[in-house]
C-alpha cells in the first residue's frame, strides 16, 4: 500500500552488486497507473466475495443465504477470496520498489505512516457502528480493541474488529523480513535473489516440519505470492533474465498449490459453494499476467487520471467495506426493502465515497504527520543499513 513510481535511474552501486546481473535499465520516474488500478480491482474482487460469495454473517445481513439472493453469481462471487493473493503479488511488487535504497527508518516509517492512521479510523468506525442497538452485529470487548489498534491481535490472541485484517498481518510479517534480510544490509539485486530463494526454501521446509513458530514466520501458505511480486519487480527493474523469471515462475506452482490446497474441497452440498480446482489456477495466472504486464511495460498506455484516484481509495475500502458493508446491506435490505441488486450496487458506492472520505479527511492529514514523527526517531546507527550501497 504505497505510491506507486517507477526508480528514477539505477546506480552503478547496484549493478555492482551481483557480477552476474544483467545490465540494468535505465528508468524515467513516473507513477505505475495499471497497478493502482490492479489494486482497486483485487480489493472489489474481496468485496464481491464478502457480500454475495460466502455465508455466515453476511447471511444476516441479507436476512437469507446470497445463494438466494444471486442464485447465478453467487458460485462466481466465490472465488473473490483469491483478490487476497493477488494483493500479495502487488504488493512484494511495490514493497520491493519503495524499500530499494531506502535506510531502514525511511522504510519502517513509510509502512507504518501508510497502514496506521486509515486502520485507526476504521477500527473506531465499526467499534461505533457495531455498537448502535439496532445493528445485529456486536462490536469485540473493548480489551480486544485496544489490542486491535496495535495491529498484533491474532498472535496476542484477541478478537477482531476488522475480518480482513489477516491480510494485514501477512503484510506485517513480510515487511519485517524484508527489512531485516534486505532494507538493513541494503538491497542489490544478488541479495534480494538470494532472499527470494531462502524465503521460498524455508516455506516448504515448513510445510514439512510442521513447527507452529516457522510457520508464523515464514508463511508458506501466502509467501510465493509475495515472492512472485518481487521477482516482477526484478524483471521490471533490471529487465528479461531467466533467474527473475524462474523466481516468478516457482512462485507461481507453489503458490497455486497452497490456494487450490486451502479453498478447494470434493463437491458437497453442506459448503456454501463448490470452487474448481482450474478455475482457481486461472484467476490467479490472470493476477500474475496482470502484473507481469506492468513489469515488462505492456501497459505504460494506461495513464488515466482517475487510476492514482483509484489506487487512494483502495486501502481504506478495503479496511471498511465488509463489516460496515454488511450494515449497510443489512439496512438497505431488510430495513427499507431496496432489491437486492440495488442494494449491493448501493453498499459498494458507499463503500467508496466512505473510502475517499477517510482519504481525504484521515489519510491525507495524517500520514505525513505521522511519517516526520517516525522519522525523527533515532534508531542504531547499524540499523540504517547500506542503502544498496
Amino acid at each position: 500500500m504505497t505510491t506507486v513510481r517507477a526508480p528514477e535511474s539505477v546506480r552503478p552501486a547496484e549493478r555492482a552488486g551481483t557480477s552476474a546481473a544483467p545490465p540494468a535499465r535505465e528508468r524515467s520516474g513516473g507513477r505505475l497507473y495499471a497497478l493502482d488500478g490492479l489494486r482497486l480491482l483485487a480489493a472489489l474482487m474481496v468485496a464481491l466475495y464478502h457480500y454475495g460469495g460466502r455465508d455466515g454473517d453476511v447471511s444476516r445481513a441479507w436476512g437469507a443465504s446470497p445463494r438466494h439472493e444471486f442464485p447465478h453469481l453467487s458460485a462466481a462471487f466465490a472465488y473473490g477470496c483469491l483478490g487476497v493473493q493477488i494483493f500479495f503479488v502487488i504488493s512484494g511488487f511495490v514493497i520491493c520498489m519503495s524499500g530499494w535504497g531506502r535506510p531502514l527508518r525511511s522504510f519502517v516509517a513509510s509502512r507504518a505512516a501508510r497502514l496506521y492512521p486509515a486502520y485507526w479510523a476504521a477500527i473506531a468506525l465499526v467499534m461505533l457502528v457495531f455498537a448502535l442497538p439496532w445493528v445485529p452485529y456486536r462490536p469485540v470487548s473493548f480489551s480486544d480493541a485496544l489490542v486491535n489498534l496495535t495491529m498484533l491481535q491474532q498472535p496476542a490472541g484477541a478478537e477482531r474488529v476488522l475480518g480482513v485484517c489477516w491480510t494485514l498481518w501477512a503484510e506485517v510479517r513480510f515487511y519485517a523480513l524484508f527489512a531485516l534480510f534486505v532494507v538493513v544490509p541494503g538491497a542489490t539485486r544478488r541479495r534480494v535473489v538470494l532472499f527470494c530463494a531462502v524465503w521460498t526454501l524455508m516455506s516448504v521446509v515448513t510445510t514439512a516440519s510442521h513447527v507452529e513458530f516457522l510457520r508464523v514466520v515464514f508463511m508458506p501458505e501466502y509467501s510465493a505470492f509475495f515472492i512472485g511480486g518481487i521477482g516482477l519487480y526484478l524483471v521490471h527493474r533490471f529487465g528479461h533474465d531467466a533467474l527473475s523469471w524462474g523466481i516468478v515462475a516457482v512462485s507461481f506452482l507453489l503458490g497455486q498449490h497452497y490456494a487450490v490446497a486451502g479453498l478447494w474441497h470434493p463437491p458437497n452440498p453442506h459448503y456454501f459453494s463448490y470452487r474448481s480446482p482450474y478455475v482457481i489456477v486461472a484467476v490467479l495466472a490472470l493476477g500474475y499476467a496482470a502484473v507481469a504486464a506492468v513489469a515488462v511495460g505492456r501497459l505504460r498506455w494506461a495513464r488515466w487520471r482517475w487510476l492514482p484516484f483509484a489506487g487512494a481509495l483502495t486501502y481504506p475500502f478495503y479496511l471498511v467495506h465488509e463489516h460496515l458493508g454488511w450494515a449497510v446491506i443489512g439496512g438497505l435490505h431488510r430495513g427499507l426493502g431496496v432489491p437486492s441488486w440495488a442494494t449491493f450496487a448501493l453498499t459498494l458506492t458507499a463503500m467508496l465515497v466512505l473510502a475517499w472520505v477517510l482519504h481525504r479527511c484521515v489519510e491525507r492529514r495524517l500520514t505525513p504527520v505521522l511519517r516526520r514523527w517516525l522519522e525523527a526517531v533515532r534508531l542504531p546507527a547499524v540499523a540504517d543499513g547500506g542503502g544498496g550501497r
